[in-house]
């Protein structure tokens, strides 16, 4: 399933609802799809409004703590939908373009960022007269990113007010479903709920301040939509082979990466290991990859601009697209 988070004009303000993306371009709203299957079976509209409120969260992190039992409500909802004897279809599906996707998760319990790409350094740090540090080959190190600082699909990315430029960086992410702790490598995949793309902004000057001092990055990576998401999570069940799908960035429609996730060094499994060692992770929290091998304008020279839209694809996944503005600086200015 193609889970997303949108909102929809209501009477007191805009509505967030949990909704599956179809190919056609629909999103239906799986509580309300829920209700009217109950309704059509039979179930008074009394009990059909409790029980499909209980079954179907309106919040995707509920709705993924929920794990299987949930995931499995919202499916048979979706296949009525699909099915032929609908009358009120139209009750339950929204167009994409008249709704507003936020990231499937807008505020994830914990926010890590890997860096799970050998090109991707081997491109960066002769940039920074350095060679890749020994230690990153022993283990998968990360930072931890602002959860509240997320975007989605379709947002603007204003550039911070202390940046004239903002680089994107090109990562695939996944998100906990089953929580644990000390979890073995080969289980780990056990508690991957699903993926989608991250577009990991950053503010390269501050970035590269911040790093100077030796903590970091901060400010570089958290301001107001820096951490985009989406354009939806995929379920796990729907990807047969992570580290098999073709990955294209690109800048105003001009190509300017092709990749695939078979260069990843450091996988998922050792991520889940290495950050569940002695600490629990929870349903909902978010893994970064890190970025792909070129998957930046700091490794092509070519940073983004007011006005650039980026887009970044991956097999099975979608396309995520994000127009960057000015900063309220030059605005005034």
């Amino acid at each position: 399933m193609r889970l997303v988070t949108f909102e929809i004009p209501g009477i007191m303000g805009s509505l967030t609802r949990v909704g599956a993306l179809e190919s056609n371009n629909r999103i239906v709203d799986l509580a309300a799809a829920h209700r009217l299957m109950l309704l059509d079976s039979g179930v008074s509209k009394s009990a059909a409004d409790r029980i499909s409120s209980a079954l179907i969260p309106m919040d995707l992190l509920l709705f993924i703590e929920g794990g299987r039992f949930i995931l499995e409500e919202a499916r048979k909802a979706l296949d009525w939908v699909r099915g032929d004897r609908i009358p009120d279809r139209e009750l339950c599906t929204f167009a994409t373009d008249t709704v507003t996707l936020r990231s499937p998760i807008p505020r994830p319990p914990l926010l890590r960022d890997f860096m799970a790409f050998e090109e991707h350094l081997q491109n960066i740090y002769p940039k920074l007269g350095r060679s890749i540090p020994p230690e990153w080959y022993n283990l998968p190190v990360y930072y931890k990113g602002n959860p509240g600082s997320t975007g989605g699909h379709g947002d603007d990315i204003r550039i911070p007010s202390y940046e004239q430029e903002l680089d994107y960086e090109f990562e695939l992410a996944f998100v906990i479903g089953k929580g644990g702790s000390n979890i073995d490598p080969k289980d780990a995949l056990e508690h991957v709920y699903g993926f989608m793309i991250y577009n990991d902004f950053s503010a390269r000057s501050m970035q590269e301040r911040e790093m100077s001092v030796g903590l970091g990055p901060a400010k570089g990576k958290d301001f107001n939509r820096g951490h985009v998401l989406g354009p939806c999570l995929v379920t796990a069940d729907e990807i047969p082979d992570i580290y098999n799908l073709t990955m294209v960035a690109s800048i105003n429609g001009k190509e300017c990466c092709r990749t695939n996730t078979n260069t990843i060094h450091w996988k998922f499994e050792d991520m889940i290991a290495h950050a569940s060692r002695d600490e629990y992770l929870y349903p909902g929290e978010v893994f970064g990859s890190g970025t792909v091998g070129n998957g930046s304008g700091k490794e092509s020279g070519r940073m983004l601009q007011a006005g650039d839209v980026i887009e970044l694809s991956i097999e099975g996944l979608g396309t995520l697209r994000n127009q960057v503005i000015a900063n309220r600086q030059t605005m005034e200015g």
